[in-house]
């Protein structure tokens, strides 16, 4: 009797799996042409408004905002800052351009993130100059951020020696070289 049970239940479970599925598929059909009929004579005007800007919007948003961030970077230009010797503390006229640098990020260029990029001079081994810049660019980058600006718009970068200003071998070339630059990035 318990064999009769389970096999009534495995086929009566068949049975239904089968008339759900056909009926899925009947739904479907008969709601294909009812749909679309809707769609053609509703859509067009919607479609000529509101699916153009959906399908260009994303392709376009990058260029957008690289054509922004090439504007900004030619409207507005960072001031570089310059360190002593063996220093990633912030001088009088690094902190001066620094405030001017945050004033165009927090007004005339609000949208757009930034690269600070440490440098050093030559002097001193490979390891030491990429710390040293590294150093740098952050010292910058805390400034900016006590400034007002968000750090999630500033990363920072170390390039040591290897991305000289100046080429030679004396003070005025070495003080060139010992810096931080910002660039506009997006």
């Amino acid at each position: 009797m318990r064999k009769e049970f389970k096999g009534l239940m495995v086929l009566m479970s068949l049975v239904a799996l089968m008339a759900a599925g056909c009926a899925k598929e009947e739904v479907i059909k008969k709601d294909e042409p009812v749909v679309q009929q809707q769609t053609v004579k509703q859509a067009e005007p919607v479609a000529q408004v509101a699916a153009p800007p959906v399908q260009t919007v994303a392709p376009v948003v990058a260029p957008v905002q690289e054509q922004v961030a090439a504007k900004a970077s030619e409207a507005v230009s960072l001031a570089t800052v310059y360190f002593d010797f063996d220093k990633s503390d912030l001088r009088q006229d690094a902190r001066d351009a620094l405030s001017q640098n945050a004033e165009a990020l927090l007004k005339k260029i609000a949208g757009v993130n930034i690269r600070i990029e440490g440098h050093a001079d030559e002097r001193g081994s490979d390891e030491y100059n990429m710390a040293l810049g590294d150093r740098r660019a952050k010292s910058a980058a805390k400034y900016l951020t006590n400034l007002g600006v968000k750090a999630d718009r500033i990363s920072t970068v170390s390039y040591g020696e290897e991305k000289p200003a100046v080429q030679g071998n004396d003070e005025s070339a070495w003080s060139k070289n010992r810096r931080a630059e910002f660039l506009i990035v997006q």
